[in-house]
């Protein structure tokens, strides 16, 4: 499984329930531009179970949005041991844990995400990492969209690719036709979460037809 810079990817984010995953999962076309995130709420409903059951029904790539804030060697093992393929960890946490984050996700041949929810400055964050990540996620978060004043800083996306070479995913109420937007503005992977009936957030709601929407979204990530 590959991550490379020259493709698009959309990344489609579960924080719901194990049933929910059992229901919409097997509704998603194996697709190597298809990442499924085992979302963070979705996790500590779950624990790693959780993990190893998307893992069941997903050949492709998987993260454990697990937001490490401390003690990343750990984390970063039991979830490879559950079959995720990528890890986050949260850009504010210290130089050093992002740096431990990054050399046990190499090891255990993980990729390793730096979520920059709440980091004023991400690429000077960076800056004195020993070791750079394989994504950087630029996010706003789900408590945030209630602020309309709020918007995904893409700015930051050019700002440390003048930089590093790592992929760029942005996050923080992506409905299905941003997509496009988030590639304008320099975006590889596009998160976009599956929401409940009474989510008030943005989303994929979770009683689409997903069997008809992902191929339209995927019209919008190309080949």
């Amino acid at each position: 499984m590959s991550l490379t810079t020259h493709n698009r990817y959309v990344q489609i984010a579960f924080n719901g329930t194990a049933r929910q995953v059992r229901r919409i999962l097997p509704q998603i076309p194996q697709d190597s531009r298809i990442i499924i995130e085992a979302g963070t709420p979705y996790i500590k409903r779950t624990g790693m179970a959780g993990v190893h059951l998307i893992r069941r029904y997903w050949r492709g790539l998987v993260v454990a949005d697990i937001k490490v804030t401390d003690g990343a060697a750990p984390e970063v093992i039991f979830s490879a041991a559950a079959g995720a393929n990528a890890a986050t960890v949260m850009g504010s946490a210290p130089v050093e844990t992002l740096d431990f984050f990054i050399q046990f996700c190499a090891k255990h041949g993980m990729f390793s995400m730096i979520d920059m929810l709440g980091v004023e400055n991400p690429l000077r964050k960076m800056l004195p990492m020993k070791h750079k990540p394989d994504v950087v996620v630029i996010h706003k978060g789900r408590d945030e969209e209630t602020n309309k004043s709020n918007i995904i800083r893409y700015k930051d996306i050019a700002k440390i690719r003048s930089k590093y070479e790592a992929l760029m995913a942005v996050a923080g109420g992506l409905r299905s036709d941003d997509v496009r937007r988030a590639y304008f503005n320099g975006a590889d992977i596009a998160i976009l979460n599956v929401i409940g009936a009474n989510d008030p957030n943005a989303g994929l709601h979770e009683n689409e037809n997903f069997r008809q929407l992902i191929p339209a979204i995927l019209a919008e990530v190309g080949n």
